[in-house]
């Protein structure tokens, strides 16, 4: 058999690099061709980054760059089809909620070619996200659906998708993590950090940061916090062309993005991490770091229900407010989602393999 393994943006690699190495083990026989779309480029995506994750480059780079939401699903799918049609694959997988997501689970539908997703299920519930919408549409079509938690199988069910399709395997970037985690926490802070004595933050959603109305104040909150802990922030250059006018505290530490070891280390020794990122929710779940997300909703409420994750919104004052909680050593309770061990990966293929034999039975 032969699979396309599709990655879109750099948080896709750390999904799809323990699904490459599983097959490596786990479907002895079978082709595995890694697509890069290009959604994400550019310096961060070099050759350090896919050493750093264990995984070769690409063997097919689509080189789309950015653009509008339909320009770049557009390009995707003009770009991915020759690639569809050459290779002629079985399965095609798909990870995550990108436009990359959507775009390639189309094309290889409409060439009767099967998908599955990884991290389905995923919800909001606000469709002012367009990773929402991204997500609802390559779950309705796709063939076999892998989800992080039980809460997205219940999500799926409710959408009324067959019991069949739907495997909960658990969350292939904590497989990630669980692999790098030692080597991220060998090497260096930045000077002057000591661990636990920091906080990190990272802010790029467009919600927060496109407008002055929005990021002005959330900016003020985060002032307030950088009054107690020192905070570093790697800043998103979405973020960095708007933060002009804006005053920022000199506890706050600007600094360049981060390839993902040294984040891994910077977030498992802080003492907490102020977002509005998804990922990384995750993450600090399984590290046990107080994580405030600084957004209305999440698609990930079981990092909310058990884990470390306090959905905090934008008003000013309920961000330093549960900051101080966290400061002042009022750590919540939390338990670590069940089949985030390590092995999401490993019954992903084991999947794959199977379904195709009991195909191959049945023909």
């Amino acid at each position: 058999m032969k699979y396309l393994l599709v990655a879109g943006a750099r948080p896709n690699f750390m999904k799809i690099a323990p699904i490459y190495r599983a097959f490596s083990t786990e479907a002895n026989g079978h082709k595995l061709l890694l697509v890069h779309t290009g959604q994400h480029y550019g310096a961060s995506m070099s050759g350090d980054f896919f050493r750093d994750l264990g995984i070769p480059q690409p063997d097919i780079n689509l080189e789309v760059g950015s653009g509008s939401h339909a320009d770049q699903t557009a390009r995707i799918m003009m770009a991915f089809e020759p690639v569809c049609l050459e290779h002629r694959p079985d399965w095609v997988i798909v990870v995550g909620d990108v436009n990359s997501t959507i775009a390639c689970t189309l094309t290889a539908k409409k060439l009767g070619i099967q998908v599955a997703h990884v991290e389905a299920g995923l919800r909001s519930q606000d469709m002012s996200m367009p990773e929402e919408i991204n997500r609802l549409c390559t779950d309705a079509i796709s063939d076999l659906l892998f989800t992080t938690d039980t809460m997205a199988d219940e999500n799926l069910r409710k959408e009324g998708v067959p019991a069949q399709k739907i495997h909960f395997v658990g969350n292939t970037m904590i497989d990630t993590l669980r692999q790098q985690i030692g080597r991220a926490v060998e090497l260096p802070l930045p000077e002057g950090l000591e661990a636990g004595d920091y906080a990190v933050l990272t802010l790029h959603r467009p919600s927060n940061v496109d407008s002055h109305e929005s990021l002005a104040p959330l900016v003020a909150a985060i002032n307030a916090v950088a009054q107690r802990i020192p905070i570093i922030f790697p800043v998103h250059p979405r973020t960095l062309t708007r933060l002009n006018g804006i005053k920022i505290d000199p506890g706050i530490r600007p600094v360049e993005p981060m390839s993902y070891l040294p984040f891994l280390g910077l977030v498992a020794r802080a003492r907490m991490v102020l977002t509005d990122s998804g990922g990384i929710q995750e993450e600090t779940t399984v590290l046990g770091i107080p994580c405030l997300t600084m957004r209305r909703n999440t698609e990930r409420p079981i990092t909310c229900e058990i884990g470390t994750n306090i959905l905090v919104g934008t008003d000013p004052a309920r961000i330093v407010q549960e900051a101080n909680t966290v400061l002042d050593g009022h750590m919540r309770s939390y338990a670590i989602p069940e089949n985030w061990d390590g092995h999401a990966a490993e019954r992903i293929v084991k999947v794959l393999v199977n379904q195709q034999a009991r195909s191959a039975s049945q023909s």
